[in-house]
């Protein structure tokens, strides 16, 4: 297939949490055979922090070098950008994109109602982009271009970005009937990301037929867990819960045997 050279480049950029860059710490002891050429070879490295060059420590930003693990419920966040790499003005150019997954497609770029804008040599046309992930699985985030061309006829060209959404987290709950009938429910949520963090809040919203009762303060009513819940990587925390029915089910024993909707966890 012929290759088309295009009047303007597109680059697309995830938007994503600042990260340091690391130096890569080869050294040893200076009466090894090396001796200092290691170490010093380390202190001329730009990215190694003066008096911790033989730490794996870092003092610059570092831009994101893929889209990476994208998890259920984060926002995701991209740079659009075009570019003019010509020695002549573009006409008409515009940009659009939109998220597509198995199911449906969202427009997702703000210059998509713009009108077509002129492009001078070395000039951009640039959006940010959000949309938060609500469903698991593949996303194409597809990027398309239009312009002018030398021969006054409309040209385009797209690019695609695939990128997995997967889930941040593991819960396994499990169910104890007391003689009393209420029902303990324990549930194990389990970090299964890539990095650490942090639970704000772990509710069990409950059905019309229960009523709950939250086992995981102390009696000043603060967290068993402390102020902040942190979880690493594969890490978990058991929340426990105590269901109590409701005065009208407790009456009927067919009622008990047959709610067996007790609610979510938030």
């Amino acid at each position: 297939k012929e290759v088309v050279e295009h009047l303007v480049a597109l680059k697309v950029m995830r938007l994503t949490k600042p990260a340091l860059i690391s130096p890569k710490i080869v050294t040893c002891d200076f009466k090894d055979l090396p001796g200092n050429i290691l170490n010093n070879f380390l202190k001329d490295d730009a990215t190694s922090v003066v008096q911790m060059e033989t730490l794996a420590a870092g003092q610059f930003l570092l831009l994101p070098q893929s889209f990476g693990n994208i998890y259920l419920g984060e926002t995701f966040s991209c740079y659009v950008c075009v570019h003019n790499e010509t020695n002549q003005p573009v006409q008409s150019v515009s940009i659009k994109a939109d998220l597509q997954t198995s199911s449906y497609r969202i427009p997702l770029t703000t210059q998509q109602n713009s009108a077509p804008l002129m492009l001078d040599v070395d000039e951009t046309l640039s959006d940010v982009i959000h949309h938060e992930v609500k469903d698991l699985g593949t996303h194409i985030l597809v990027c398309e271009v239009t312009y002018m061309s030398n021969y006054n006829t409309l040209a385009s060209f797209r690019k695609f970005f695939k990128f997995e959404v997967m889930k941040p987290l593991d819960v396994k709950t499990k169910f104890y009937n007391a003689e009393s009938d209420d029902v303990f429910v324990e549930a194990q949520v389990q970090n299964i990301t890539s990095g650490p963090i942090i639970l704000e809040q772990v509710s069990l919203e409950t059905s019309p037929q229960f009523t709950v009762k939250s086992l995981n303060e102390d009696s000043d009513g603060l967290s068993v867990f402390g102020d902040v819940t942190l979880l690493q990587s594969q890490e978990s925390c058991q929340y426990l819960y105590c269901l109590t029915p409701k005065d009208n089910i407790l009456k009927d024993i067919k009622l008990i045997a047959a709610a067996k909707n007790i609610g979510k966890l938030d």
